[in-house]
Parts: structure tokens; C-alpha cells; sequence
């Protein structure tokens, strides 16, 4: 019997393993995992999951699902090495695997020289759990990194009704991935809502509070810290598997080991629309990887191009980014940036390369299908222009 084993019990082999069975696949299926925890959806963890403890929806793979379709989970163990052929756990067992998926995400960043009992960091389900005990009103939460789960992080809290301290090195949240233009306009957004931004400061030390580059001392109840990830590659560097910011795969999932992909958090993606390697650390991302490396996995050859979509909740506000642009030389805007009604496009050489939306859901769909087309920024700064349209236009 042919059997396919998933390393990593998030939401990327969860998605695959679906995958594999709505294709036809019959043979042996089995998901290992690190954590104790079925596999279950992250983005809750910073919003729904952190404010309330309602896990309705959070789990993906429930025991009557597994149980009916004859996928195995190992949780609680990790995979030591993967072999041509087999799979090897920690815990010394052996699996067989005529083709393997790597999709163990990624850990939180550590502050160097702090110790964990000093500061919260939101990876896990336990991670949450820990958190949610601290944000209540009255306390003091001081949150250090202004990307996206440290944003979801203080907007968290100030809906519990904690008093919060945003701290951020670079000069306006998530600069690295909006410039700093629209990071302006998150941090307004911030503090519209009763949050105290200490931004171009970093931390330097945490006890009781923290103390920051320009020497400023701070206290709080509790500090989290979201710096971003690292991927956790280890045991494809264990295997002798290339890896460079994550597992290396091409256009079709594939590692330099035979019948061994990538995908999710973890993998660094070589990408036919942007022409580089991308590593994404999203939900969407992990969702449409996961079931593009198990069509792959099946022989059944499947380009991954998709131009990558991300979502944020803040406040009342909903955020949005399509597409992929680690540099641009034109921000085209369409809508109201002060009514926080807009979507902006970057552009590079005229080629749309990403786009990010303020309450503009429909501007962002459209978006998705016109990344990597030369447009005019006239058309897409203008109102009376369908995008939808457009994109169809487009596409004919």
C-alpha cells in the first residue's frame, strides 16, 4: 500500500491530507506532529481564540473525519530525519513514506538575552491560553513589534480593555510590508484607539517592563513580543535537504530529495509570477500549498503561482494585501485614505506587484487576478472603474 506521510499537524498538511482524499487517494496517510494538539487554524490565536477562548471552528481535522477517511495522527512526537523512503521519529520509530510533506511552520523569534518566563510570545495554542489570562482591563500590556500579530495583539487587548504600549524599531507598524505611507495609516489607526505608540525604539532589555534604545524605562503587567518567525527547517537540515530562509522548493513544491515537497509557513517558494524565491507566512498561503504539494504528490503536475492574499482584523477595521513587493516605485491610491475607505497599489516599472486595502474587500479580489500586469495607474486610481471588469478584460 502506498502511504504518504505529513510532517507538521498545522493547517498545511491538514489541507493536503483533505486533498489527498477528495482526489482519490486510498493509500496510508499519517500526520505527525510536535504538538500534543490536532491540527488546528493560528489566525484565531491573535484575534477570536486570544479574546474569548471560543475554539468553535478552531480544530481542522476532527476524530470522526480521521477516523472515516483512515488518516493517523502521531501528535506529541517530532520527526528526527526523512530518508528516501521513510521517515524517522524522535521517538525511534520508522515510517514508511513514498513521498513526504514538510510543513512544520515556523517558532516565534526570541528577544536575545531575555528569559521566556519575562515575556509572552503567540505561536501556539498554549501560547494563547497563556496570553488570554494576562489581558484584562486595569493591566498594562506592553506589546514589542508592530507586524501583523503584534498589531492583532494590542487590538486584542484594547478590546479587553488593557491599557497598551506598541513598541516598533522601524519608524510606522508593518514598514517592511506596506512602506511608510500606509504603516502611517495603521498607526493612526492604533492610536484612534487609545494605543501609545513608542516608535524608532528598540527593546534592550526586559524585567517588569523594558528599558529601549533611547533609554527610556517602561513598565507593564505583561509584555508580548511579536517579532516574526523562523522557519522551522531543522529537520529538513537533518536530512540533508537544501535550505536557505526555509525548505527550498520549486514551482511545484518540490525539495531536492525525491518525493519530498514543502509547503506552508516553512517552505521558500520558487515563484513563476514574481520570478524569485517567496516564503509566505499566511493562512491563504498555507491553505493553497498544502493542496497544490499533495496534487504533486499524486503525479499529477500543479504549477503553484498563486499571487498570495492576507487579511487582518483590527479594531472595527479590516485590513487586506494581495500580491508580493519587496519593492516598488509607484503608490497608487483609489478611495479615501483619511475616511479609511481605499485600496493602494504598488507598482514597479507599471507592473502591479502588490496591493493593500482598507475596507476594500472587492478592490483586493480584483487585485488578486491583475498582479503581475502592466496597468495604468490612472485607471486604477479612478472610481468609475470596475476592477472586476478589468481583471476579466484582462484575462480574455
Amino acid at each position: 500500500m502506498t502511504s504518504f506521510v505529513l510532517v507538521g499537524a498545522g493547517q498545511a498538511s491538514a489541507v493536503a491530507a483533505r486533498t489527498l482524499r477528495r482526489r482519490g487517494f486510498d493509500g496510508r496517510i499519517e500526520i505527525v506532529g510536535a504538538e500534543p494538539h490536532r491540527p488546528y487554524q493560528r489566525p484565531p490565536l491573535s484575534k477570536e481564540y486570544l479574546a474569548a477562548g471560543d475554539d468553535d471552528g478552531l480544530f481542522l481535522l476532527g476524530e470522526e473525519w480521521c477516523a472515516t477517511n483512515d488518516v493517523q495522527l502521531r501528535l506529541g512526537v517530532a520527526v528526527e530525519r526523512i530518508r528516501p523512503g521513510r521517515v524517522e521519529l524522535a521517538d525511534g520509530t520508522d515510517l514508511t513514506a513514498d513521498a513526504a510533506l514538510i510543513a512544520t511552520g515556523g517558532r516565534p523569534r526570541r528577544l536575545p538575552g531575555v528569559d521566556d518566563d519575562e515575556v509572552c510570545y503567540l505561536r501556539t495554542l498554549d501560547d494563547a491560553d497563556r496570553l488570554r489570562a494576562e489581558l484584562r482591563r486595569g493591566r498594562h500590556v506592553i506589546v514589542i513589534g508592530g507586524g501583523f500579530v503584534g498589531a492583532e495583539v494590542a487590538a486584542t487587548a484594547r478590546a479587553k480593555g488593557a491599557d497598551v504600549t506598541l513598541i516598533e524599531a522601524l519608524d510606522v507598524p508593518l514598514q517592511r510590508a506596506l512602506g511608510r505611507d500606509m504603516g502611517a495609516v495603521c498607526a493612526r489607526i492604533h492610536r484612534d484607539n487609545g494605543v501609545h505608540l513608542r516608535l524608532g525604539e528598540a527593546v534592550t532589555a526586559v524585567s517588569g517592563g523594558v528599558v529601549t534604545t533611547t533609554g527610556g524605562q517602561l513598565e507593564g503587567d505583561v509584555v508580548v513580543a511579536g517579532l516574526g518567525i523562523t522557519p522551522n527547517d531543522d529537520v529538513a537540515q537533518r536530512s540533508g535537504i537544501a535550505v536557505d530562509n526555509g525548505v527550498l522548493v520549486d514551482e511545484f513544491c518540490r525539495t531536492g530529495m525525491a518525493g519530498v515537497y514543502a509547503a506552508g509557513d516553512v517552505a521558500n517558494h520558487r515563484h513563476p509570477l514574481f520570478g524569485e524565491h517567496v516564503r509566505v507566512e499566511h493562512f491563504d498561503n498555507a491553505n493553497k500549498q498544502g493542496a497544490a504539494a499533495a496534487q504533486n504528490m499524486l503525479g499529477r503536475l500543479s504549477v503553484f503561482d498563486d499571487p498570495h492574499w492576507f487579511w487582518s482584523d483590527q479594531y472595527e477595521v479590516n485590513l487586506q494585501y494581495t500580491g508580493h513587493a519587496p519593492a516598488w516605485d509607484e503608490l497608487v491610491v483609489r478611495g479615501d485614505v483619511d475616511g479609511l475607505d481605499f485600496c493602494a497599489f504598488y507598482l514597479r516599472r507599471g507592473v502591479l506587484r502588490a496591493a493593500f486595502g482598507v475596507e476594500r474587500g472587492a478592490d483586493i479580489m480584483a487585485a488578486r487576478e491583475l498582479v503581475g500586469r502592466n496597468l495604468s495607474p490612472d485607471v486604477l486610481r479612478d472610481e468609475d472603474v470596475d476592477l472586476m471588469e478589468l481583471a476579466m478584460l484582462e484575462q480574455a
